[in-house]
């Protein structure tokens, strides 16, 4: 079904962004992009996998301008990057707003 296709994961190097990866490395995608702002997780991640498949793109999912330049010729996108502390949230609402949605 993926056969060719591009994922992007934002968030790709967070807990659900790992488990998207792990489920699509199993197929027979082209292409995975990891696209986030920790590129000390994506170094960790980029030893721990070492596959020609995934590709890292640092960048924020609050700067359209990186999102244009990862997103180029994707076919699927899981959007996973996330403020997900409630407390943080509830204190930061239009910041949570800005990256969860």
């Amino acid at each position: 079904m993926f056969e060719g296709e591009t994922l992007l994961i934002t968030g790709g190097t967070g807990s659900f962004g790992h488990a998207v990866l792990n489920r699509f490395l199993k197929t027979d995608i082209k292409e995975i992009r990891i696209f986030s702002r920790d590129e000390k997780k994506q170094d960790d991640m980029r030893h721990q996998y070492n596959d020609d498949k995934i590709k890292y793109y640092i960048g924020d999912v609050r700067n359209l301008q990186s999102l244009k330049d990862a997103m180029h010729g994707v076919d699927y996108v899981f959007h996973a990057a996330a403020l997900k502390q409630v407390p943080s949230c509830e204190f930061f609402p239009i910041e949570a707003v800005k990256t969860n949605v």
